[in-house]
């Protein structure tokens, strides 16, 4: 089994496992409502083993990011970022990154 996974987007500079307050409200203010999304496409229940439901988010976070027509999503881990930052660069793709102090 791979390492926790998260779904993020390209343009969130913050790491959702260290910053998640500043994860969350970057998310929303951007109109992505990535954890809606997520919510929409994972199937979850009680009966399932925690084993199960992280392998069901991650099957879910694979589609969302394979089926992604803006090309927006990505799968993100544990490690990604150093200080709460993500190791991904959204200017590479041509989307304008804010700074953040």
């Amino acid at each position: 089994m791979e390492d926790d996974v998260m779904l993020s987007t390209i343009d969130n500079p913050y790491n959702p496992f260290t910053n998640w307050d500043e994860w969350l409200a970057y998310d929303i203010a951007m109109g992505h409502q990535t954890c809606e999304y997520l919510a929409k496409v994972c199937f979850t229940s009680d009966s399932l083993s925690e084993a199960d439901q992280k392998w069901d988010e991650s099957q879910a976070i694979d589609k969302i990011v394979k089926d992604d027509p803006f090309g927006i999503y990505i799968k993100v881990t544990k490690n990604m970022g150093e200080n709460g930052k993500m190791a991904c660069d959204g200017q590479k793709y041509g989307i304008p990154v804010p700074v953040f102090d």
